[in-house]
């Protein structure tokens, strides 16, 4: 007889699981969450401060950065990443996450593995202050080999309607902040691996690409209550290039000055090894810088205070220029 289990998937070792981690996600829980973990859906109101309310959404996964967290069998971080990347997207309206949900898909589900991933998705949550209110655990023997597995997010945040940053008072001559980065974050990482062998991955190179993308979300928000961000863009997949532009009005450039922040060597080593272009490293990489803001240059000063309070380095990295929407580096 062959029944679920001899197929591949272990229902009681995923109710297990839940069991496990329901402790866990309950330490991120807000007030306005209805319930707790373990329904079909899970319930929340919006907090009580916002007048006029909008609904923010994002919706993003980890990519191949996975499969070096497989090569180094360390897992407590990429849901760091995977929280970060769907949060730092909707903060650039000025939005602040309430609630996420994961989608976490195996070959075979492994309690340990799977426990170290939820710590870091947790991790990300407690950072972001938003709260852990479900998710999907899927065991897909056939579609994942072994205990491969694979990260996707979706997030939820609230703004005041007249709050939304939109890009919409940016003018000529406004100056851009960029925001540092922790290294790679999670995009490029298939070009990274081909550049690196195993072995190298296997070291400090591979310690320092794993290293946990930035979550900007705390102090973003602190930042807006002091000064009026125009516009922002998280840089990353696409990098400078496919980024900036989607957040400046008509009749506007990017202006970038790359030599005015400190690049981390890895993308030096990087672009040594592959041989490739400024543009192309500008393209697929944030360079060294995780968030770009566009502020009036009579605020540069007060953004770099107060960014730096955070423990967060940044630079002066360009100005708004007359064009035709695009990065000019």
């Amino acid at each position: 007889m062959i029944d679920y289990k001899k197929a591949g998937v272990d229902i009681d070792k995923g109710n297990r699981f839940v069991k496990d981690i329901a402790k866990m996600v309950a330490s991120t829980k807000r007030k306005e969450i209805l319930g707790g973990l373990g329904g079909f859906s899970a319930l929340t109101t919006i907090p009580k401060k916002y007048k006029n309310p909008v609904l923010v959404s994002s919706t993003d996964g980890v990519g191949t950065k996975l499969m070096l967290a497989e090569l180094l069998e360390k897992h407590d971080t990429v849901g760091i990443d995977l929280v970060a990347m769907c949060v730092d997207d909707i903060v650039v309206t000025g939005a602040e996450p309430i609630f996420f949900l994961d989608y976490f898909a195996t070959g075979k589900l492994n309690n340990r593995k799977a426990l170290e991933i939820m710590k870091g998705i947790v991790n990300g949550c407690k950072q972001a202050g938003c709260a852990l209110i479900g998710g999907e655990t899927a065991e897909l023997p056939g579609m994942y080999k072994g205990e491969e597995y694979d990260l996707a997010g979706f997030c939820v945040g609230v703004v005041e309607k007249d709050k939304i940053i939109d890009g919409g008072s940016v003018k000529i001559g406004d100056r851009i902040i960029g925001i540092q980065s922790s290294g790679l974050h999670s995009n490029g990482f298939s070009l990274a691996r081909k550049v690196f062998k195993n072995g190298e991955l296997k070291g400090r190179i591979g310690r320092t690409l794993l290293a946990p993308t930035i979550i900007y979300t705390k102090t973003i928000l602190k930042l807006t209550r002091s000064v009026k961000i125009k516009s922002m863009a998280h840089i990353t997949g696409g990098g400078f290039y496919d980024n900036i532009p989607r957040v400046l009005p008509k009749g506007k450039s990017a202006l970038i000055y790359k030599e005015l922040w400190d690049v981390h060597a890895i993308f030096k080593t990087i672009q040594k090894r592959a041989g490739i272009s400024d543009r192309e490293m500008y393209r697929t990489f944030n360079m060294g810088i995780g968030m770009a803001l566009v502020v009036d240059k009579k605020d540069v000063k007060k953004t770099h205070r107060a960014i730096n309070g955070s423990r967060l380095k940044s630079w002066t990295i360009g100005e708004i220029v007359k064009g035709k929407g695009e990065v000019i580096l």
